[in-house]
This record gives structure tokens, sequence and C-alpha cells, in this order.
């Protein structure tokens, strides 16, 4: 479905191209001073050496928007202000109204999307560093699926390597039994310090761990089954978190380090082979091109030890060769902390070299800031220890069924605890959704537990309230109707904002910028509520009731498709 913001780009660059001879951007975006506002005449200034309103004027006088726009304004150094007519709104929202996906069309061409995100380590509780991986990886995996592309989870588990030894030594000492009973009560950090606290302390127990590391590499099999027990346990509880997360990530998504170890040598090989091999300091490296150090030396990427044990890079690259050349992925996204940003910037670089990604495959990495306390440092609970994920979830749910009982004590106890479950595990979301993921934000539960403002409780709370609209007048919303009639400014106001959803979600899509989806729900609910108060629903006559119900309807499958996009719940009653 064409969006307003589209037909009015497609409308005027045709004029542009008239008046500048040239394609030339017309520059269309949302206006505090109109519906929409046009900027391309300002970059078209210096290029043909006149003035911008002059070429606005131009472009005006060339265009067709009699059908579109009740009004053609020039403001400014040359801004072109329309306001569109409420004659071209109603059959587009009619249109919208109509479609089970609301206007948003699935890709024509659809890409094989890798996503690695999450990433937990082996005999080690998940905590609220894995925050926020876990939640914007969800939401780019829910995107793309949404609008078709094919999309590849990849859970990288820290599964493999150095501390593997300690830990099957420790197993080892305690007994397969109560080995197993303990991961599997989910005590993970327990299991992990009792090794290290051995390990550090004792001499003979740290001799052992590492002669078991190479045994657990060469493949010895009661190392290999040892190992599989903690993987095994490990991963059990990684998804009881991902299930009270609700989150997407299944046991078929779990790609641990493990798995790209037989991938290694053959990307040493590889590497040698085409030249790009390097030895330095006893250890085989690769120099991407571009990358120096702060006194202009080249930047290594570690590919194997000195000792003969592999880096990081080494697996980072045998995943990249593996998704591109074995799963055909075109588009690989890197859901990883931004203090990682220049080490994928140099295995890209690297594998770009190699000629594993090469297009019409591109990888990104998708970073991250740090979640704060109120205090402006990393998270931590009072003593300074990290906080578990699942304590903090705990902790959620508790305080949202706090709220659900005082705001609505009706609610019988099953449907309260569901809608606590939506409205805890939403708030803790939403409230890292809806910050720009490039910044540090500050964990705050009584500011994303309100039921006032930019947070999930408010736009779950918008839908729930619409609902209650058809409960309340016993009537069932018409979805196929010829035209949605909009006339008071309020209505209109609500109707441009949903004709935008396509646009907002397409844009996501590409930068996987979820604040901006966060904060265009939140206009549309902010809309609504205008909406509400100055248009009444059930008390409306004839056609302007049936259309403002379709109006009201529209509105909550919005909101409810949007959150669902986010990975967040959207309870019916509240």
């Amino acid at each position: 479905m064409a969006t307003l913001e589209k037909l009015l780009h497609d409308r005027l660059a045709s004029a542009f191209e008239a008046v500048a001879g040239v394609p030339a951007d017309p520059s269309v975006r949302r206006s505090q001073h109109a519906d929409f506002q046009a900027d391309g005449a300002l970059a078209l200034a210096r290029q043909l050496g006149r003035k911008p309103r002059d070429i606005a004027a131009d472009v005006v006088q060339q265009a067709r928007l009699d059908d579109l726009c009740a009004s053609v304004e020039i403001s400014g150094p040359g801004f072109i202000n329309l306001t569109v007519a409420n004659a071209a709104i109603a059959p587009l929202l009619a249109a919208m109204n109509r479609d089970e996906r609301l206007g948003v069309q699935s890709v024509a061409a659809p890409d094989t999307v890798v996503v690695d995100y999450s990433a937990p380590n082996v005999a080690k509780e998940m905590h609220v560093g894995h925050l926020r991986s876990t939640v914007i990886g969800d939401a780019a995996v829910r995107v793309l699926e949404w609008l078709g592309h094919r999309v590849i989870k990849a859970n990288h588990l820290g599964d493999w390597g150095t501390p593997f030894g300690m830990l099957i030594e420790h197993l080892l000492d305690i007994g397969e039994t109560e080995a197993a009973h303990e991961l599997s009560l989910g005590d993970l950090n327990t299991f992990y310090q009792a090794a290290r606290t051995k390990f550090d302390a004792d001499d003979t127990f740290k001799e052992r761990a590492r002669t078991r590391v190479v045994a657990l590499q060469s493949g010895d099999e009661q190392t290999r089954r040892m190992w599989r027990l903690l993987v095994d346990e490990s991963e059990k509880y990684f998804l009881a978190v991902y299930d009270r997360l609700d989150v997407c990530l299944t046991e078929k998504d779990f790609f641990g380090e493990s798995f790209y170890n037989d991938m290694l040598m053959p990307v040493v090989e590889e590497l040698d082979r085409l030249g790009l091999l390097r030895e330095s300091d006893g250890a085989k490296v690769v120099f991407p091109a571009g990358f120096t150090n702060r006194d202009g030396d080249p930047l290594p990427i570690i590919v194997r030890k000195r000792d003969g044990g592999f880096g990081y890079g080494a697996t980072d690259l045998a995943a990249i060769r593996y998704r591109t050349q074995e799963l055909a992925a075109t588009r690989l996204l890197y859901v990883v902390g931004l203090p990682q940003q220049q080490h994928f910037e140099m295995v890209y670089e690297v594998a770009r070299e190699a000629g594993w990604l090469r297009p019409p495959a591109r990888a990104a990495h998708i970073g991250f800031g740090s979640v704060l306390g109120p205090d402006g440092k990393i998270f931590r609970t009072r003593a300074g220890d990290t906080i578990k994920l699942v304590d903090l979830i705990d902790e959620a749910v508790a305080r949202a069924a706090a709220l659900i009982e005082e705001k609505n004590p009706d609610l019988d106890e099953s449907t309260r605890a569901e809608v606590a479950q939506m409205v805890g595990i939403g708030a803790i979301k939403y409230a890292d959704l809806s910050n720009d993921r490039t910044r540090n934000y500050v964990f705050d539960w009584k500011r994303m537990l309100s039921f006032d403002g930019n947070t999930a409780p408010y736009l779950q709370y918008a839908r729930a309230r619409i609902l209650s609209i058809f409960r309340r007048g016993e009537v069932t919303p018409v979805r196929d109707l010829a035209a949605i009639v909009v006339t008071e400014p309020a209505e209109r106001a609500l109707a441009i904002e949903l004709l935008a959803f396509e646009g907002v979600v397409t844009e996501v899509a590409e930068s996987l910028e979820f604040h901006r989806l966060a904060l265009y729900l939140y206009g549309v609910a902010t809309a609504f509520t205008a909406f509400y108060e100055k248009c009444p629903v059930l008390k409306a006559e004839d056609q302007v009731r049936e259309s403002r119900l379709a109006l009201s309807d529209l509105t909550a499958r919005v909101l409810g498709r949007g959150l669902g996009l986010l990975g967040i719940g959207a309870p019916d009653r509240m």
C-alpha cells in the first residue's frame, strides 16, 4: 500500500526533476507546521545557483498535487508545506483497515539474515549484561521475519576454550550426579565459582585443568561426554530464561563456539593460501586494511596464537565463512555491545579481503550501550553484585502484579497473573528498546512501570482501553468500509499517524533503531487519547460512528502489532 509520504515524494520528485533537469530528492518529512514538509529546494540552491524559495515556487507550479493536498504553501527560505486533503486520507485508511497486514507488504526480494545475539556462557548464569543483546536481537528477528525475510537465529554460546578444563575437573571431583543436580537447579554461578576458586588456589588442580583442555580439544571421549553434560544443563537453564523473557530463541538456535571448531584450521589454511596470513611474535595474524593503532602501526586479527590455539578472530571468521557459503546468508547482524565494534569491523574487512563477504552479502555490528543504575554506573545489586536476569524478571512481574491489582481489582487471579507477566516483561523490554540502542540508559523501575508517558504499560493500557469500547458497546468493528470518514482535527491527526506505520516498520527493518518504532507507537497512542477525548465514538451518529469505530479498531491493531514486533505482549484487559 502506498503511504502518504511516498505518494507526495513521487509526485514532487517528478516536479523537482523537471525544474532541476536532473533527478533530485524532494526530502519529504513530517512537519509541525503542516502534515508534511519538502526541503529539497534548499539542497538544490547551490547546484542551480538560484534562491531556494524561487526553486520551491517553480516546483509547486510543476507538481500535480490537487487530488492529494488541501493546501501547498512555501515558507521560510524555501520549505514546501503540504496539508493533505481529507478526501485523500479516507480511501487510504479504508485500504489499511481491510488489510490484515495493516498496509505493510512482505518484501519482494527477501534476504537470508543471520542474527547473532544473546550469547551467554556455559556454566554461568545470565545477568543484566545479557539483556540488551537478547531483547534487541529478538526484536530484529520479529521485524525481519514479519516482513518475509528468511531469518536464522544464531545464539553464539561460549561453550569452548580453556575454562572448560577447570569446569570438567571440578565436575569429576564432585561427581556427575551431584554436578547434574547442582546445574539442573540453575545454580550455575556457584558451580563456576567453586571451580575457579580451586583453579586459583590449587596448583595440582590447575595442572589437571590444563591437561583436561588438551584432552577436550583432541576429542577424548570421556572429556567430551563431561563437556556435553555441562553444555546440556546450561542450555536447559538458558531456555527457561528465554521462556520467561518471551523471546524467540529455541534449542535449535544454539550455535556455540564449538560448532566452528573443525572449521578453524581450514580458515587458517585458506587465509595462508590467499596470501593474507602473516607471522607476528610467533602468532599467525591478518592485518586488515585501514586499521592502525595510535602510533600508526597496523592492527592485527589474531587467527592462531603462539601456543597453537585459535583466537576469537578465527572463530568469527569461520562463522562468516560458514554463514555466507553454507547458509547463503545475504545479511549478517551481530547484536553485540559497542566496545566490540572495532573487533567486528576488522573481522568484516578480513572476510571481505578473503572473498567470504562480498555483495550481495553484507555484515553489520548492531552495537548497544550499557544498562546503568540510578547512580549512573553499571546496574548492580546494592551489594555490588551483577544482577541475575531471572531475579530482574521476577521483580518486574511482582511489581507489575501489584500495579495491576491496584488499577483493576476486578480481574480474576488467573487473568491478573497473565497480565502482570505481559506488563512486567513488556516494561523491561520497552525501557530498553525505546532508548537509542547506541546510548546507555538508566534502569528506573518507577518510570518504566508508569502508566503515563512513553512506557510499555501506557501503550498496553491504550490498546486495552480501545478494546473496552467494543465490549461496552457490544459491537464488532467493520473492516470492509469503502472509506473511513475523517473530518475533525483530532480524527485527522490520528489517521495520519496510522498511515505512517508502513514507512516506520520498513525503515526500522533497515536501521534496526527500535526506538523509532517505540516513539511512533507512543505517538499513535497519544493521538488516540486526544481523538477519544474530543470525538465521541459510541455516541456518534450512523456513518460517523461506524468510521470512528473502524478508526479505533485500526489503532488497536497497529498498537498490538507494533508491540508484538518489539516482543511485547498486549493484554486485552488491564
